[in-house]
């Protein structure tokens, strides 16, 4: 059975060789990560055939225990002592059995999920020609856009090549980059200005802030921001805090490069903010934000129902734009029991119901893939920092997706 750590060790000599070779030699290790990662395929359809004869043997083992156990039931009548104590060694080994069934049943799913990742890092060998991303987007003088996102939308590379995002990211005093994350921040500004929420006065309400820059370039329009993050105790435990993703107080949201401190210090309060249970006098905001927050929660159900809870922190007629996980490789496979969950099609097709329902508006959803070179490569662990719109998490190709919500009457 092939070790649990060759798909890692596959990454990182993929990571390692490939995008650093040298135009004589990059066939040569392309070829050598094929091979590598087909025999861990092959190894590990090996290991998945091994433990399906393994789950049949035991299968027909219970059966045949259990044949045994009601032989020994029948013959209780005629020696009451000693049945019972046959009986109980019988009833002990199908438990241990069954435990062993159950152990057999996860090592295949385990598996499964590292062949699914394998087939993703194939399709990862395909970098696109630098020439198509180094250096890239051009930045290119724009404004913000007019009507750019009707629509609740996944991360494309089309948009990363428009004037608007090129402005954008100045504001925000990022480089430009074919980046996931960037791509987020875009999406909730642009989605925010062209509806015209955000403006001096406004109140913005940002869940799950980290260290993101948005809270210094809201305040710097004149709009008063409550600014939330989990409590450091609860950040440390999760990794938050070692990762650099976690706002401790107002001060770690400064950014005087983007929002004066005095400016900053008039419109920014900050509170801790558990989102599984948003405090009841949140209330009364004209938006609210969050960019990629709510898919670490614990569960679909519980990423959907903060969704659910921060429209009602809004004014009638207010504006929810929130950022998440979204799983592009099946509507039914999944991930809903770790860290971070993957959002499928039918999962946000059921929030924009149960959110309609209650009178609010959700832009119709675009789930439509890109076409170009970034939107067909899929970035694999260790992640690059360019480009990364794609990437395999858990077995599944994801990338994010912005929603808009409107608050009813």
């Amino acid at each position: 059975m092939p070790p649990r750590s060759s798909v890692t060790r596959l990454s990182r000599f993929i990571a390692r060789r490939l995008p650093g070779a040298s135009a004589r030699r990059e066939g040569e290790a392309r070829a050598a990560a094929e091979a590598e990662a087909r025999a861990a395929a092959e190894a590990m359809a090996r290991t998945l055939a091994e433990i399906k004869a393994a789950t049949e043997a035991l299968v027909r083992t219970v059966a045949e225990s259990t044949a045994a156990t009601e032989a020994v039931a029948r013959a209780a009548a005629g020696s009451a002592a000693e049945s019972a104590t046959a009986l109980e060694y019988r009833l002990s080994t199908l438990d241990g059995m069954a435990q062993r069934l159950t152990q057999i049943e996860a090592l295949g799913r385990a598996t499964a999920v590292d062949v699914a990742e394998v087939r993703l890092m194939l399709a990862a060998l395909s970098l696109p020609d630098p020439a198509l991303w180094q250096g890239c987007p051009a930045p290119v003088e724009g404004a913000p856009g007019t009507d750019v996102f009707p629509r609740s939308t996944i991360c494309r590379q089309e948009s990363f090549d428009e004037p608007w995002f090129a402005w954008w990211t100045r504001e925000l005093g990022e480089h430009l980059r074919y980046h996931r994350k960037l791509w987020e921040f875009t999406f909730i500004l642009q989605a925010l200005w062209e509806r015209g929420a955000i403006r001096p006065g406004a109140r913005g309400l940002g869940f799950g802030v980290g260290m993101e820059p948005l809270t210094a370039w809201f305040a710097a329009q004149g709009c008063q921001i409550t600014a939330t993050d989990m409590a450091a105790d609860r950040a440390e435990e999760s990794g938050w805090i070692s990762s650099n993703e976690h706002a401790s107080g107002k001060a770690a949201l400064r950014r005087p490069a983007i929002c004066p401190e005095a400016l900053f210090d008039a419109n920014v309060e900050f509170r801790n903010c558990d989102m599984n249970a948003v405090a009841d006098d949140l209330t009364g905001y004209d938006f609210c934000w969050s960019a990629c927050a709510f898919e670490h929660l614990g569960s679909i159900e519980a990423g959907l129902r903060f969704v659910e809870r921060s429209v009602e922190t809004l004014k009638p007629g207010g504006w929810a734009i929130h950022t998440t996980e979204f799983n592009m490789s099946s509507n039914d496979q999944t991930v809903d029991d770790r860290d971070t969950v993957l959002f499928r099609r039918r999962d946000l097709e059921d929030l924009q119901q149960r959110l309609e329902a209650r009178g609010h508006r959700v832009a119709p959803f675009d789930f439509t893939p890109g076409v170009r070179p970034i939107d067909r490569y899929i970035d694999i662990a260790p992640y690059r920092s360019e480009p990364h719109l794609i990437l395999a998490l858990w077995g599944h190709q994801t990338t994010s997706i912005g929603l808009i919500v409107q608050r009813g009457p």
